[in-house]
């Protein structure tokens, strides 16, 4: 047998995950998921069709008839359960996210833990869906108010966190009595299959959480608009979020859409600069820059330009490009060929029409170095899109009302950050700044299980996060009872 078949034969091939069971693809196709260090062929996915979304809807729906009627301490206690498996084979996540994704060892084991500190959060939720007493208007009557999970949830999940995705938008879904259908990027399912299977051995029923893979451009459309779906949780391209939204206005759907940013990083002139420094490194090249809140627009005073330029020029240039499993790697390979060609043609179009290039631009295999711009004006692709890649682009400012303005003119608002020691000047900024979150000196990336994620205009609608889930996930009833009236 040649080389290339014995790699073949020892490549896993994936089914759909649907009612607790494997189940192949109702075409019998397969798709390659692609390693993108090298672009070797790291699993075989079950390309997925409508007839098997509906099959997996199906299931999700009649399962729900008796999950949403367990008790709350029954929900909790198979988070807690799940949570803990994720624990025990924390290797193996870690192993899967830097040879699908091509994750960073550092940036893996913050995921992984992430996912099981959210398993845990969404553990508590249960206890905490409730609704209230009424002062009624009518002698006699008994009012009140309680929450009933709505049905099958569909979660359609990204490539760049792909296990932060799964839990969170599955995790708080069961907590509160719904069951799950999950479109996992074709570029990165394998997570999202195996957290199924630690779903199952968790005590799970059959059908509360089901995955089907293949390409969303193919049959996305038939979760999103399938009848027994009654809520849409996306994460993804500004231009595949409004097509959703559209569809589930025209269906009376709920829809979450946490979209892309262009994420605005604000340096005055009092600011602690090496502070300002990390975090513009961090905000810019975790994760090659794959990252929604990446921190893409950095606004400086002029009195701390220079400074901060050399200081971030060097900190870029320091940061590791090596095995993805070595601690001080910073940055791995873009995730496919078409995202690579993006972010070159970004960079590229910038040059030629006058940026300059401060430190980066070039590539390594997959992989391009931390790229920083300067010079970027109006006509250029880099001023107004997300490049999601290692590039960024400083732009002096000569006040923070100039920042400030700079920093709202955009269709975008993910997250933001200032950096300042003069705290009135920094909430007036936080306050001021249209995005849905503002980090005072602190990263533009950031994310915790519990808080209210999201943001506005074209980086979505609504918001993620345990306990602004409950208001998503369940819909609100109100019951009265007409006692006898004491004579």
């Amino acid at each position: 047998m040649s080389t290339a078949a014995e790699n073949l034969k020892s490549i896993k091939t994936w089914d759909h995950w649907i009612a607790g069971r494997p189940v192949p693809s109702d075409s019998g196709q397969y798709l390659d998921d692609l390693n993108p260090e090298d672009d070797s062929v790291f699993a075989r996915l079950a390309a997925g069709t409508a007839q098997d979304i509906d099959k997996a809807v199906q299931a999700a729906q009649e399962t729900f008839t008796s999950y949403s009627k367990t008790l709350a301490a029954e929900r909790e206690a198979i988070l807690c359960k799940t949570a803990e498996l994720l624990e025990q084979n924390r290797q193996e996540f870690v192993d899967i996210l830097i040879d699908e994704v091509g994750s960073p060892v550092g940036k893996a084991q913050f995921e992984v833990q992430y996912a099981i500190g959210c398993l845990r959060a969404a553990a508590g939720v249960a206890r905490q869906v409730r609704g209230d007493t009424i002062p009624p208007d009518i002698p006699g009557r008994l009012s009140f108010s309680l929450r009933q999970p709505l049905g099958v949830i569909a979660s359609i999940t990204p490539f760049n966190v792909p296990l932060l995705k799964h839990t969170k938008l599955s995790a708080t879904p069961l907590a509160t009595g719904n069951t799950v259908v999950m479109l996992a990027s074709e570029m990165a399912s394998v997570t999202a299959l195996r957290l199924a299977e630690l779903y199952k051995e968790a005590g799970l029923a059959d059908g509360a959480f089901n995955v089907v893979t293949g390409l969303g451009a193919d049959i996305g459309d038939s979760l999103t608009t399938h009848p027994l779906v009654r809520t849409v949780m996306f994460t993804g391209s500004c231009r595949v979020g409004k097509h959703i939204g559209a569809l589930c206005g025209q269906n009376m759907k709920r829809v979450v859409l946490e979209l892309g940013g262009k994420n605005p990083l604000v340096i005055l002139n009092d600011a602690n600069i090496d502070a300002a420094v990390q975090a513009a490194a961090f905000g810019s090249f975790f994760f090659q820059g794959q990252a929604c809140m990446a921190s893409s627009r950095i606004y400086v005073e002029r009195d701390v330009l220079d400074e901060f330029v050399e200081k971030f020029k060097s900190t870029a240039e320091g940061l590791g490009i090596g095995d993805l499993r070595d601690p001080d790697t910073w940055l791995g390979p873009i995730i496919s060929e078409r995202q690579r060609k993006r972010v070159r043609s970004h960079i590229e179009d910038a040059k030629s029409k006058g940026a300059t290039v401060i430190t980066g631009g070039d590539w390594v295999s997959n992989r391009c170095q931390p790229t920083i711009l300067s010079g970027v004006t109006e006509e250029m692709v880099v001023c107004r899109e997300e490049t999601f890649g290692p590039v960024t682009s400083i732009y002096p400012v000569d006040s923070a009302d100039e920042a400030l303005e700079k920093a709202n003119d955009t269709e975008f608002g993910l997250s933001a950050a200032v950096f300042t020691q003069d705290i009135d000047k920094a909430l007036k900024l936080a306050q001021s700044i249209n995005a849905g979150m503002v980090h005072i000196n602190a990263p533009t990336l950031a994310d915790e299980p519990h808080v209210p994620f999201g943001g506005t205009g074209s980086s979505g609608f609504g918001r993620e996060g345990t306990d602004i889930d409950i208001d998503t996930l369940t819909e609100w009833k109100w019951i009265t009872v007409q006692l006898p009236v004491a004579g």
